[in-house]
């Protein structure tokens, strides 16, 4: 799959479908036409700032102040993690068709599909357990 273009297509059978979905001109370029039931209580339409001083939702991804701009082997990856770093209206994110279809159609995310159903990846397994669902479920 390709990189979403300027205005949010991602080419090949993907840009009539994207181009299909996109009804409002008015919308920012990675903004998606929510259904109202998910824009209420999202948050800031907005850029805003966020506690470390970077411009979130205002497509300037280089920042003096972003964490990214000053990383060394010392920085703890988990600053970059949380909701300040995600604009709530306009994250590339709600490009992808999976989003799209969720947010703009209200058709929930086939399930499943990152699954492997006969391991379990559970946390707290001893190493070296590597029993199958099928062990451990006595079949």
């Amino acid at each position: 799959m390709s990189s979403p273009d300027r205005n949010g297509s991602a080419g090949g059978d993907e840009v009539s479908q994207v181009d299909g979905l996109r009804d409002d001109p008015a919308l920012d370029p990675y903004e998606i036409n929510f259904l109202p039931g998910f824009r209420q209580g999202r948050g800031p339409s907005a850029p805003f700032v966020n506690e470390f001083g970077v411009t979130i939702g205002d497509h300037q991804y280089e920042s003096p102040e972003s964490p990214l701009s000053q990383w060394t082997e010392e920085t703890d990856p988990a600053v970059m993690a949380g909701d300040q770093w995600v604009h709530p209206f306009k994250d590339i994110g709600f490009m992808t068709s999976e989003n799209r279809e969720y947010f703009e159609q209200g058709i929930a995310p086939q399930s499943g599909i990152f699954m492997h159903p006969d391991k379990n990846v559970a946390m707290g397994i001893e190493e070296g357990d590597s029993q199958t669902l099928d062990e451990q479920s006595g079949n």
